[in-house]
């Protein structure tokens, strides 16, 4: 996994770590028609077959899964910018915050650079 790669997905994780504190589960579609600690406690238990199937195509031995891979992995850096974007004025929005914002828009900058250096 190259290191630009990497620290795209690490800021995506740290995001991920901060939507936690932000009770992200509360803007998606499913997990918020759920009573919170449900809500929470789905969007925790996602993210572990999710995690576990980025680590496994980042790390794949085959070149061409690994490349496609990321260039899905950078495509959806920057849509989850533009999915923020889109929530800005939701009422359970909590991600104003300046490392909020640095790591949402980190990581959409990573997927931007990292797409163009494998182009």
């Amino acid at each position: 996994m190259d290191t630009l790669f990497s620290l795209g997905f690490s800021l995506l994780l740290a995001h991920e770590l901060d939507a936690m504190r932000g009770r992200e589960w509360r803007l998606l579609p499913v997990l918020r028609s759920l009573p919170d600690t449900q809500g929470r406690d789905a969007f925790i238990l996602v993210h572990v077959p999710l995690v576990a199937a980025i680590v496994w195509l980042a790390a794949h031995p085959s070149a061409d899964v690994r490349f496609w891979f990321q260039a899905a992995a950078d495509a959806f850096f920057v849509i989850h910018v533009a999915l923020h974007r889109a929530f800005l004025r939701h009422p359970d929005y909590d991600f104003h915050g300046a490392l909020s914002r640095s790591l949402i828009l980190g990581a959409g900058a990573v997927g931007v650079l990292h797409a163009a250096f494998m182009a």
